[in-house]
């Protein structure tokens, strides 16, 4: 069966890639589940329960976040009510809504989602993610077919050391959150297929979705500047993740990229 992992999506533009291209890649690659990280939908920062329902409208069947998942308050009701919206797991304290969640596919088959963080250059003071996906699995054993893990995290050494970690043990650990695509995607000998960031959907000419003018000038100042997204052209980051049915392992990842032109 057949994965689907949309990387970061950033705003209207993101949004609207997803309007216009989703449904037409879950059916020319026969997808059984679509996963879209969606924590920087509303405006660059964060995810409300309109554009979570917009996500869910084009087509992903599970949303998860990262560390703006909190960004918009409005969100946090909605999360307790709709266990396919995930915050990351190892998120300390008791907040609302969950990190994981088993979800039927097209066919029926049971597909669980693991939405993690990770420490290295964090701001939050975070629980450790390796504990928290080891009680993942404790949790979800004999629930599901395919087990997918997002983990959303800066450092591409704590991401790739996550993958190694869960080789065997999970059909994918796919980094988010530098919302730039990494080349190494890759089936590792366990049968896990990993890549160290998916990427992100949204605007094609920004730095990391945001207007780069904006972004120079908050650099060059190190003062504070507002940063809005940016217009013109998209593009939408994904990847593909074949997996057995019967082992749950995977035996093939495969980036996608789509662009128009706004």
């Amino acid at each position: 069966m057949r994965l689907l992992f949309i990387g970061d999506v950033v705003g209207r533009a993101g949004r609207r890639m997803l309007r216009d291209h989703l449904e037409t890649l879950i059916e020319q690659h026969a997808i059984e589940l679509t996963v879209a990280n969606g924590e920087n939908a509303a405006g660059g920062w964060g995810l409300t329960p309109d554009t979570a329902e917009e996500i869910f409208a084009a087509g992903a069947d599970v949303i998860t976040l990262g560390n703006h998942w909190a960004d918009r308050k409005e969100i946090l009701p909605y999360l307790d009510r709709h266990p396919r919206v995930l915050r990351p797991l190892n998120w300390p304290g008791r907040p609302p809504g969950r990190g994981l969640a088993v979800v039927e596919g097209r066919s029926g088959c049971p597909v669980a989602v693991v939405c993690l963080m990770g420490r290295v250059f964090a701001d939050s003071l975070l629980d450790d993610p390796f504990a928290a996906a080891d009680q993942a699995l404790a949790e979800l054993a004999g629930q599901a077919t395919a087990i997918l893990v997002d983990f959303h995290g800066d450092a591409t050494s704590e991401k790739q050391a996550m993958a190694w970690y869960l080789d065997g043990r999970v059909s994918a650990v796919l980094g988010t959150h530098t919302h730039t695509a990494t080349a190494d995607e890759r089936v590792l000998p366990g049968g896990t297929a990993a890549i160290t960031d998916v990427g992100m959907t949204g605007p094609r000419d920004s730095v990391i979705g945001f207007r780069p003018d904006l972004v120079i000038q908050r650099l060059r100042t190190q003062l504070h500047v507002t940063l809005e997204v940016a217009p013109g052209p998209r593009m939408l980051c994904g990847v593909i993740v074949d997996v057995d049915r019967d082992t749950g392992r995977a035996v093939a990842i495969e980036r996608i990229r789509l662009e128009d032109s706004g």
